[in-house]
């Protein structure tokens, strides 16, 4: 999606999505630190993992950023995965890519001689943690103001590209 001053990059992964931004007035990020590494520098976050499904994949990945002349680290064995390290060459934004070599049979698993307690909770959400909701949004108040590509909706159902959600019928009487 593209607007005055900045780019939006939506990329498929699984069910979901990606997304990206490029702003065409900003300064990239300070290159060198290696993901995970620690640092005292200010930054956003350190890097975001996308798992692939196989080590072929992995290297078929890895294949095709260096065919694209994108620096990409060796594979990196981790124990549980193997993971592939690059930089996104519009942003300089930290990825990376891995491949879950075993499966975790149960959980929580820890490696740690000192585990915080709470690590043994587990991932899940855990009772007692969040406030009870006791006011509810609506039905009728679940809307949304309009957004930087709000007309892609109808542009793309009229075009064909695109279809709505299940139950969403209500979503074309709005553009």
């Amino acid at each position: 999606m593209g607007n005055p001053g900045f780019r939006h990059y939506f990329f498929k992964c699984g069910e979901g999505a990606v997304a990206f931004f490029e702003y065409s007035e900003a300064q990239p990020m300070k290159y060198g630190k290696f993901h995970g590494s620690p640092t005292s520098e200010p930054i956003g976050f350190d890097h975001v993992s996308f798992t692939v499904p196989s080590q072929e994949e992995l290297f078929k990945l890895r294949d095709k950023l260096l065919a694209a002349n994108i620096e990409v680290s060796a594979a990196v064995d981790h124990g549980t995965v193997w993971s592939i390290y690059f930089f996104d060459p519009v942003n300089n934004l930290p990825l990376e890519a891995s491949w879950n070599c075993v499966e975790i049979t149960k959980t929580p698993a820890i490696m740690d001689s000192k585990p915080l307690a709470v690590a043994e909770e587990g991932s899940g959400p855990q009772p007692g943690q969040w406030p009870r909701v006791v006011s509810p949004t609506d039905p009728s108040e679940m809307v949304a103001k309009p957004g930087n590509g709000f007309d892609m909706r109808a542009e793309f159902l009229r075009r064909g590209l695109a279809r709505l959600e299940p139950g969403l019928h209500d979503l074309e009487e709005t553009n």
